[in-house]
């Protein structure tokens, strides 16, 4: 469209293309522009104001009969505004082009920012200043496009409006002169909606006013303009401490009905814009320094004073009424009417009423002192503290504190966003900022924003996954932004959701600050960790505040006062008080703890510290099978004196059976990785407490476990020659090591039951409400975190199937079987294999979907009838849940249910079969445990098999496959030396003990089996269908079977490894113990005499004597160790006894200093050899008798100290002597009688010395 030839003339263009660039400004302002300005308003409810309001501010433009002249005097006002902010005021900007807000929002779908007044080189030098305040961060690119229209403001949210649409727009200090007006943008950004489900136009994106608009024509003065008169009052307005005694004052006649008041004074606090129940409202607050005056904004066409109202400013609010507010105990308040009006009463400058509402001079330093005590008893005087400093406390209980928040001002710069959608971020790369406490703005944070926070909160470490200084806004706190971004940001997250769960959790709950960062935390975490299918079926945020609720287990508190929050002196508000807890849990993925274990395994490992006392006389055979076999344990609790950390760990995941063949335990798994789990649970129905895991209901759940042990074991093949050489790792040949988490079903958290775990959470419920009991604190526990809130993990089982219940009698292990179908290697033939003998309670039912662990039911009972159940390759993953006296329901998804009937063995008719029938399990059927609420009430009595104790197997000598448990007080590796695969530690010695002290070896041969996770010392275990043997010196022992399993029953610590203590023994009641019933004693008794000491140096690898240090056998050895023996007689009064001593227990037993034994072995260095012995009387040596090293030890031996009171832990020898005759001549006559042979002894231990 052509523009009117004195438009052109009076711009002169000075080529064809300022020609055709004019053109096109004018065509249009006069197409985009002029129809906002001159044609008809829109309707009110659109716009917020009336229809005429429009036509009424603009007359001048409003009276042109023209559309052209509107067009023409709106395009010059612009040209000339646009030469203004040009560097080059002799040229028009030919390459900027006006765009219109509907091509902005459809055609722009990156961030930009467009300034009309730069040139090159400044552009360059904003875009290093932005990249040197956010480093890694990318400056917003810049476009060559200018913005023209109508600024409005619609319910407190300010737009920029043209012909063809309207964007949101976000401005720093927003006056009320450039409302309705016809503005140019000369710096603005523009910022797209990346939200996904957010389509249509309003969300697409908004403009950020950089610098103020310029205002096409003026206007009319507004409210918040300076007054003309120097900043002179207006009239009639009263201060705030008369205002007060208007508002106050209850007396006859005081208050008016209907009666207007003005007030000044200076703003002490903006609280946010708040919607409650339909009705859009906001407060500030006025003060003089003494006294405090709230005044309430409902008012919608002055909602607009929330974003021009800025704190220390100084005010005059007119035609004010007073009323009352029911939801606030102080009641009476002073409200804007639609009459009400607000000016800025401070000095400024003001050029055609676009300046600024505030200036530079009033910005606070980066750290302001507290303009308020959060309570007047605080105890930390110190109120110019650093960031760094840390508030008042008030402790209440130990390891627990409770602190209170300070209140200050702070300005800084947004250096990373946290989460949007949770309302944090950080300012100035060390200060936390939490927003969550404060209603969501349609603008959140972007990285490099210049914020003011005004009456923030101050927290001082609320949170360890948090910095250590934290900001936290409540609904008293302001916060405005005084420059924008100059960045692209990053995408938002996705761990919270935009439209804010976890803030709307917080507000309906009403939970500490320290709760709900670490909420937020847990959020962020799980969102990376928690497998696939839970996250289809669950809501992160629901369920990461939920495991916040079960583990720290939050105080309740009352609803939130947000009246009061907002208005009362002195102020108090959620985040007044909080908590400051170092042992929060912290969150661990799966994977980053078996790195951890994994690391640690062998980094802080110390080879002699593996080695028993005395280690440095080990010869090489005994270092090398010491070494073969070590654990580490370390819980989850920080007490640990190895774990040497200050927080106590936590996994979440999801309980499943094994998904490899060659393992038998449960696993935890989450997306990260796969752990496997020695797990324990409390039994109903057995009456020994802790049990094997025996429930198939714990499939599928979703858990937090918060106590647990991770336990390492390492395997280590090794030839080291000497206790010297252990720093050198070349001698070691092969080492690989094996992690796993041992925990309790009663120390966890059920965060997503399974549908059978709701159906036995359910039943267990009616039992304990109809028996009237109150439910154990593991009960509640795990019902608490299984509220139905929670969708449950479900699987497909509306199949039709049928099914059997069984009760299970007898579980033999696990063994590989070589099947030899369907694989082409010798090897992958081998599958694990094991069988279950169980008696079937009843028939075969036929069900149209799968039952799961549903009640038993009637059709369920008949004739017991006995199987064999053989569970092979991947069906043997069931081993760790199937356990004896426990009762199953076996489903197939199938309608013939001759596929549970199993198969007998074929014989003659003359000849009685005593076998049962046979079943194989397929890898696709299922077992569901039946507890004993879900049993008919003939099956609730529990069936507890025979299971012995170790003092029982001791005694007993007519069994030869038992059945006990004991506890695991010490474990040895046997090495297979004849294997030619890497894992040569397949034999297992393990001393079983009970509460007795008396103990039982143990012989594991794990070459045919798969390894078994939990055989640690300190643990409980199970041990089925073991074969009792005697050994030939007579000691009872016990050999592990093909059809032998074992089972740990429950889990220890270090100190449960520890055995008891062995019983006080009588030297002569034990000689005349033949049965041997009790192996280890503690004596006590006065040594008579030495019968044998002896000292030498040994070749660490043949075992011959070193002479001259030099083995006589030239086996090439380089080391030799110190070995010594000594034998002596004690008694104690009821009889005597012989007692072998050796290694380090000889020089403590001859009274000798560490330096004095030491310089003995140096002595004895070059000689090698020396033996002590008793002959008659006296102590004699075969070697020389003036040797000054025999003198000294006949002293020893024979002093004083040597032979003393001692009190001892000694093992009893199996191979002791029969009675024999001995002659005895006493001058001419010879006696013979018959002579008891001495006990025999070796010491343990000992105790001491007197």
């Amino acid at each position: 469209m052509e523009a009117p030839p004195w438009f052109r003339d009076q711009l002169r263009p000075a080529s064809e293309a300022e020609s055709t660039w004019l053109r096109n400004v004018f065509s249009f302002i006069r197409q985009q522009v002029c129809p906002v300005l001159s044609g008809p308003a829109p309707p009110a409810a659109e716009t917020g104001r009336s229809s005429n309001q429009l036509l009424g501010n603009w007359s001048k433009l409003s009276q042109c009969v023209q559309a052209d002249e509107c067009a023409s005097h709106l395009s010059v006002s612009v040209l000339k505004t646009i030469q203004e902010n040009t560097p080059a005021t002799d040229t028009l900007p030919v390459s900027y082009r006006l765009l219109s807000i509907s091509e902005l929002l459809s055609q722009q779908h990156l961030a930009c920012v467009s300034n009309l007044s730069w040139n090159t080189n400044q552009q360059r030098a904003w875009a290093r200043e932005a990249e040197l305040c956010l480093p890694g961060q990318r400056p917003l690119p810049r476009v060559n496009m200018l913005l023209i229209g109508c600024l409005e403001e619609v319910g407190g949210e300010w737009r920029l409006t043209d012909a063809s649409g309207s964007v949101r727009c976000e401005l720093l200090s927003p006056s009320p002169l450039w409302r309705d007006r016809p503005v140019f943008l000369p710096h603005w950004n523009y910022i797209p909606h990346s939200a996904p489900g957010r389509e249509h136009e309003e969300a697409r994106g908004f403009v950020e006013m950089v610098t103020p608009p310029v205002l096409l024509s003026p206007g009319p003065q507004r409210g918040l303009a300076t007054d003309p008169v120097g900043g002179a009052e207006p009239t009639r307005a009263i201060c705030i401490r008369e205002a007060t005694t208007f508002l106050y004052n209850r007396g006859p006649g005081s208050r008016i009905r209907g009666r207007r008041v003005s007030v000044c004074g200076r703003v002490l606090s903006v609280c946010p814009l708040l919607i409650v129940a339909g009705t859009t409202f906001f407060c500030f607050s006025l003060t003089d320094d003494t006294h405090t005056l709230p005044v309430l904004v409902k008012e919608t066409s002055r909602l607009w004073w929330a974003r021009c109202v800025c704190v220390d400013q100084s005010v005059c609010v007119t035609a004010l009424r007073v009323c009352v507010l029911r939801g606030w105990r102080g009641n009476n308040i002073l409200c804007a009417t639609e009459r009400s009006e607000i000016h800025n009463t401070t000095a400024q400058t003001t050029a055609d009423g676009d300046a600024q509402a505030g200036s530079q001079s009033d910005t606070p330093p980066p750290l302001m002192t507290p303009c308020a005590a959060a309570d007047d008893d605080d105890d930390d005087d110190d109120n110019d503290a650093p960031v760094e400093a840390e508030p008042g406390r008030h402790v209440v209980q130990p390891g627990f504190r409770i602190k209170r928040s300070r209140v200050i001002s702070y300005q800084g710069t947004v250096t990373a966003v946290v989460s949007q959608g949770a309302g944090l971020y950080v300012i100035d790369r060390k200060v936390g900022l939490c927003l969550a406490y404060q209603p969501m703005t349609r603008r959140t944070l972007r990285a490099g924003d210049v914020v003011e926070l005004y009456h923030v909160h101050f927290l001082y470490r609320p949170c360890p996954d948090f910095p250590p200084s934290m900001l936290c806004t409540c609904l008293r706190s302001t916060l405005r932004v005084t420059s924008f971004s100059r960045v692209v940001g990053s995408p938002p997250d996705s761990s919270c959701p935009a439209d804010g769960v976890l803030p709307r959790l917080l507000l309906e709950n009403n939970r500490g600050v320290s709760a709900y960062l670490w909420a937020c935390h847990l959020n962020s975490q799980l969102q990376c960790s928690l497998v696939p299918s839970v996250l289809k079926q669950q809501c992160v945020c629901v369920l990461s505040w939920k495991l916040m609720e079960c583990v720290l287990r939050p105080r309740r508190r009352g609803q939130r006062d947000i009246y009061s929050e907002m208005l009362d002196e002195p102020h108090t508000c959620p985040v007044t008080q909080y908590s400051a807890d170092a042992a929060v849990p912290q969150y661990v993925s799966v994977l980053e703890l078996t790195q951890l274990l994994q690391s640690n395994c062998w980094s802080s490992l110390s080879l002699s510290s593996l080695l028993p006392p005395g280690g440095p006389g080990l010869t090489s055979a005994q270092i090398n099978a010491a070494l073969a076999w070590s654990s580490r344990t370390v819980t989850s609790d920080p007490q640990d004196e190895e774990s040497r950390r200050e927080r106590p760990l936590m996994l979440v995941g999801v309980l499943e059976l094994p998904s490899r063949t060659f393992e038998h335990t449960l696993q935890l798994r989450d997306r990260t990785g796969v752990i496997a789990c020695v797990v324990t649970e409390t039994s109903e129905e057995l009456e020994r407490g802790q049990t094997a895991v025996f429930n198939t209901a714990w499939i599928g759940c979703l858990v937090c476990v918060q106590h647990f042990t991770m336990a390492t074991e390492r395997f280590l093949q090794s030839d080291f020659p000497s206790y010297q050489h252990l720093d050198q790792d070349k001698f070691i040949t092969h080492k690989h090591c094996r992690v796993y988490l041992q925990f309790s079903l009663d120390h966890i958290h059920i965060l997503s039951p399974s549908v059978a775990m709701v159906t036995h959470l359910r039943h267990r419920g009616e039992e304990e409400k109809n028996e009237g009991g109150p439910l154990a604190g593991t009960k509640r526990r795990k019902e608490s975190g299984s509220s139905h809130s929670t969708p449950s993990i479900t699987m497909d089982t509306s199949r039709a199937c049928v099914s059997m219940v069984i009760r299970v009698e007898e579980k033999e292990g696990v063994t590989w079987m070589n099947t030899g179908a369907g694989f082409k290697e010798k090897e992958a033939a081998l599958t694990p294999s094991f069988s279950v003998r169980a008696a079937v309670i009843g028939p075969v039912v036929n069900w149209w979907c799968d039952p799961q662990n549903g009640p038993m039911t009637d059709r369920e009972k008949g004739e017991e009838v006995k199987v064999k159940l053989v569970c092979s390759g991947v069906s043997a993953r069931w081993f760790p849940l199937l356990q004896p006296g426990c009762f199953y329901r076996l489903a197939v998804n199938t309608h013939d249910r001759s596929v549970l009937i199993g198969c007998g063995v074929s014989g003659q008719s003359v000849v009685e079969l005593h076998t049962d029938s046979t079943l194989e399990v397929q890898s696709d059927w299922r077992f569901h445990t039946l507890t004993r609420p879900l049993l008919l009430h003939d099956y609730q009595q529990p069936v507890s098999p025979s299971v012995w104790t170790v003092s029982q197997v001791l005694d007993c000598s007519s069994a030869d496959l038992v059945c006990f448990y004991g506890l695991v007080s010490d474990r040895i590796s046997q090495n297979d030396r004849m294997s030619t695969t890497a894992h040569q530690h397949t034999g297992v010695r393990l001393t079983m003990c009970d509460q007795s002290g008396r103990s039982l070896q143990v012989y594991l041969n794990l070459s045919h089996t798969p390894y078994p996770p939990g055989l640690l010392p300190g643990n409980t275990l199970l041990l089925s269908a073991f074969q009792r043997r005697l050994s030939k010196s007579g000691s009872v022992y016990c050999r592990y079977l093909p059809v032998s399993s074992v089972s740990v029953m429950s889990l220890g610590d270090k100190s449960s490894a520890e055995p008891p203590p062995a019983p006080i023994m009588h030297l002569g009641l034990w000689a005349q113990d033949s049965q041997s019933s009790c192996a280890v004693g503690r004596v006590k008794g006065h040594v008579v005499c030495f019968l044998l000491l002896q000292l030498q140096w040994c070749c660490s690898l043949c075992g011959s004597v070193y002479t001259q240090s030099v083995c006589p056998h030239r086996c090439h050895s380089s080391s030799a160790v110190f070995q010594s023996t000594a034998k002596l007689v004690i008694d104690d009064g009821t009889g005597e006894a012989h007692v072998w001593f050796s290694g380090s227990l000889v020089g403590p037993l001859l009274g000798l200093a560490d330096s004095q034994w030491e310089g003995l072995q140096r002595a004895l260095r070059v000689r090698g050899h020396i033996r002590v012995y008793l002959q008659g009387r006296s102590l004699v040596c075969d070697s020389d008798t003036d040797d000054s090293l025999l003198h000294f030890l006949l002293c020893v031996c024979s002093r004083d100290a040597a032979c003393r009171l001692l009190s001892l832990t000694c093992r009893k020898h199996n191979t002791q002597k029969p009675e024999e005759m001995r002659r005895f001549s006493r001058g001419e006559r010879d006696f013979m009688t018959r002579m008891t042979p001495p006990l025999q002894l070796t010491c343990l231990h000992i105790h001491g010395c007197h």
